[in-house]
């Protein structure tokens, strides 16, 4: 209490607050204070609402020191966006929240955010208290998610068919800039996590899956590695460039001589002691290397460098060795060779060894750039998704694309439940909660109405980006889901001729979308609830 003011009393004895520097603070109170928040919560959704969709457009962000991102991932969008306002602050928090927890659908849930508080506003306006309206929300996000649970499918989860977990895939991908090579992007996604996944325990260790990435090439030239891809090359440029068979010894330890600890010191006096430290440090080479060729490996990869000598006599000795290999390398490359992490000569044996059936360099372009490829292991789980393209900025945001796919899929693995995209769940969700409105007799009707409206907003978004009447395109496929009683029939985003998206096969996982509108439903509950601010002056 002491550092926000003192407490002090009047003359009947009823204590107060003197509030410290009252006079440099800012302050905002009731309606006022949400307004200012639902006003900066907006100016953030507005700015992503034109990335949503198939045809939504991309952002390119330029930080402080120059890097330039060009995405329309909602969470990396909003992450590199310098938002000073703590309640936009709160809206970036929640597409990583979404982004975290489910990987795809960042943009979207931020949208509906902003069009909930639009709403929120209206409903002030005319009178309506911030607390009415957030459990009226909250009843709606309810009966929303009773909507979608009713219309959701079960989606055929089966290892020999994998059309479905495609379309899936690609519906992820369709919004992104991997859309030219969207198929081939979608297959690497559902095939990576297909390898890793325990259908037993219906879960998938995303450890498994490394992503690399290589400027150059085109997108097309992505492929998925059944193994391991590590940018080294071997230590020496005479060693062999394919391997075969091969037995790998996995080494924590340094090919060195033991050097003596910081605390001691080596004097060589002359020269003799100088030919005897020389002669010693050779011998203890000759012994290191020994003790692997006698393992039985036909390759070393070493977590640590080696100097010219041992390079010299791992070439003299035919021991092929990988240097500067990173700790997370070795941890996959042991995962997948079957092989164990040894960290000191003396403990490798024969059973520690891993097993690769091709290790082979890649050779990029005419700049020569090599990367190290490990296939055909002991243990298929760990696989790697090497991805190519044009510039660095394609790259990564292929990268980006390629994560959110394998997410979806992973959902699908986890909870096998559908709902079919383009908007569709959204409007059905709309109908039941403005039908639900109808049956209320409180004052909760009206949050619930606008509830629905708020839905609708994405639909909107999807046909205002892709050209289309939104108003008009929307009444239509509102009306056509009343009359067919068909909670598929969506918005058609890429003209294709037909508004059912289970023919289009625009497929979204019901735990995606539940998750979207209850995270949405908290945050604006949330802001709501906020009735003062405290700033210094020059803040806010």
């Amino acid at each position: 209490m002491a550092s926000m003011g003192a407490l002090a009393f009047d003359e009947f004895g009823r204590p107060f607050i003197i509030i410290k520097d009252q006079d440099r603070q800012k302050r905002l109170t009731g309606n006022a204070a949400i307004k200012s928040h639902i006003l900066a919560a907006r100016t953030v959704a507005s700015t992503l609402r034109t990335s949503l969709g198939p045809k939504g457009l991309d952002k390119l962000m330029v930080s402080a020191d120059g890097d330039i991102t060009i995405t329309n991932d909602g969470a990396t969008i909003l992450k590199m966006m310098d938002v000073d306002h703590q309640i936009a602050k709160l809206l970036v928090q929640l597409s990583q929240s979404q982004d975290d927890e489910i990987g795809d659908g960042t943009t979207g849930v931020v949208v509906l955010a902003g069009a909930l508080l639009e709403k929120a506003e209206h409903l002030l306006d005319k009178g309506v208290h911030p607390i009415r309206i957030a459990d009226g929300f909250e009843m709606a996000a309810r009966c929303a998610i009773q909507s979608l649970e009713r219309s959701a499918e079960t989606f055929p989860l089966d290892v020999n068919n994998l059309e479905p977990l495609i379309q899936t895939a690609m519906t992820t991908l369709g919004s992104k800039i991997v859309n030219k090579c969207h198929r081939h992007m979608a297959e690497i996604a559902v095939n990576a996590v297909l390898a890793v996944a325990d259908m037993e325990t219906r879960d998938v260790n995303f450890e498994l899956i490394k992503v690399e990435t290589k400027v150059g090439g085109q997108l097309e030239d992505t492929m998925l590695v059944k193994g391991v891809i590590v940018d080294k090359d071997f230590s020496h440029p005479q060693m062999p460039k394919v391997l075969k068979n091969v037995k790998i010894a996995i080494l924590t330890c340094p090919f060195e001589p033991p050097k003596p600890k910081t605390k001691h010191k080596l004097d060589v006096t002359s020269v003799e002691d100088y030919k005897n430290l020389r002669k010693y440090e050779h011998e203890k080479f000759e012994e290191m290397v020994q003790q692997v060729k006698d393992s039985g490996a036909g390759l070393a990869i070493c977590q640590w460098g080696f100097d010219d000598e041992a390079n010299h006599m791992l070439l003299q000795r035919e021991l092929p060795a990988v240097r500067w290999v990173g700790g997370p390398e070795i941890e996959l490359i042991a995962i997948a060779t079957g092989g164990r992490i040894v960290p000191r000569f003396e403990e490798l044996t024969p059973d520690k060894l891993g097993y690769a059936g091709v290790v082979k360099e890649l050779c990029f372009g005419t700049t020569k750039d090599r990367m190290l490829v490990i296939e055909e292991c002991t243990n298929s789980k760990a696989v790697t998704i090497f991805i190519r393209g044009g510039n660095r900025m394609i790259v990564d945001e292929a990268k980006r694309s390629i994560h959110d796919a394998l997410c979806v899929i992973r959902n699908l693995v986890r909870d096998n439940r559908i709902v079919y995209g383009g908007g569709a769940p959204e409007i059905a969700c709309a109908i039941a909660v403005a039908k639900e409105a109808d049956s209320i007799k409180t004052l909760e009707q009206y949050p619930f109405r606008a509830f629905a409206d708020a839905l609708e907003s994405i639909p909107l978004a999807l046909a205002e980006n892709s050209g289309l009447n939104p108003i008009h395109t929307l009444t239509e496929i509102k009306a056509r889901q009343v009359a067919e009683n068909n909670a598929a029939l969506g918005i058609d985003c890429l003209c294709k001729g037909t508004a059912d998206m289970k023919e289009q096969h625009v497929i979204e996982t019901l735990h995606s979308k539940k998750q979207q509108i209850l995270l949405a439903t908290q945050v604006v509950k949330m802001i709501l609830k906020i009735d003062d601010v405290r700033s210094p002056d020059d803040g806010y």
